[in-house]
């Protein structure tokens, strides 16, 4: 990791994050920590890469987020969980601080990126939100890479589903098992040269989830939000909490109405649905460009990369980043 050189405002910045959950250094060898900050590492550079050439928000957060969904070791795309009955579906949103247009799909089978569905659903379509089917309609319809639905299953995701499933069979205690089903969701948020914000999420959802659960990722306000005159937020954990919480959207009205800094919202409105009972995190962009990482579990893989020269990637709390 390499600290910012800089004290000035960034003229752009990105955060990324590929998941929080419980997972700690003691779980975790070093070739598979490696791993996954490689490609954390690769997701931020290609987003960061958009912004340093002039690009785009919207552009950098839909960079950043196409190669996790590429990338098996994150709960989105090629890699998602698998559903209670062995499919794997996957929900995605986006949303350009801008004009506040926002995209987002949901319970997709054969689309290889949801993040440039739920982009196209805002930019070349009258709605905000598409389901299932129809969703996969009028990605076929933009032209948007389908694939056959096997492209996005992995050995590891069965056995998550097999042992997911013996655990509810033999009605134990399955709460860290639990706790472990909800996280794994991709996203970014990005401030880019003009100030203009963008946020985006995708995810494979819960494993084992069942009768068309419906997850906070897709929700616009709920999992993704961005507003320029506040922030932008990408959220991952457990997406009933976030709905009933309408996290993404609660942080930006504190730093709008309240005066917040990105990361005493985005600290109190966590602290605030793990008194619920809920667990996961956010990341955060503000309008000077500040970006704000907030998470109630024992790691969350994320980095962030910003004008100054700062980029570091992290995934345990007990990183500094």
């Amino acid at each position: 990791m390499s600290p910012a050189v800089a004290d000035e405002a960034p003229r752009w910045s990105i955060a990324i994050h590929g998941g929080a959950g419980t997972m700690s250094p003691e779980r975790m060898d070093a070739e598979t920590r490696a791993a996954y900050e490689a490609a954390l590492q690769a997701a931020l550079d290609a987003g960061a890469q958009v912004l340093a050439d002039g690009g785009s928000a919207i552009d950098a957060v839909t960079a950043a987020i196409m190669l996790m969904e590429d990338d098996p070791k994150f709960n989105s795309g090629r890699g998602a969980v698998y559903t209670w009955d062995g499919v794997n579906e996957h929900d995605a949103s986006i949303m350009d601080g801008r004009t506040r247009d926002a995209g987002a799909s949901t319970g997709t089978r054969n689309v290889r990126h949801p993040i440039l569905l739920a982009r196209a659903v805002m930019e070349d379509s009258p709605h905000v939100f598409l389901s299932r089917e129809g969703a996969e309609q009028f990605a076929a319809e933009q032209g948007l890479e389908l694939v056959d639905p096997s492209w996005f299953g992995t050995e590891a995701r069965k056995r998550a589903l097999e042992r997911y499933k013996e655990a509810q069979m033999k009605a134990g205690d399955t709460s860290q098992l639990a706790i472990d089903t909800k996280f794994g969701t991709v996203g970014a948020v990005a401030r880019d040269k003009d100030g203009s914000m963008a946020a985006g999420t995708s995810t494979g959802g819960m494993t084992g989830k069942r009768w068309g659960r419906i997850g906070d990722s897709p929700m616009i306000g709920a999992g993704t939000y961005a507003d320029n005159r506040a922030c932008a937020v990408s959220a991952t954990g457990w997406g009933e909490y976030f709905i009933r919480v309408g996290v993404a959207a609660e942080i930006c009205a504190r730093m709008r109405m309240k005066g917040e800094s990105a990361q005493v919202a985005a600290d109190a409105v966590i602290a605030e649905m793990g008194e619920m009972g809920g667990n996961g995190g956010v990341i955060v962009a503000g309008t000077n460009g500040d970006l704000a990482f907030a998470f109630d579990t024992a790691g969350m893989y994320r980095g962030r990369a910003d004008s100054t020269g700062r980029n570091a990637v992290a995934i345990f709390a007990s990183e500094v980043d």
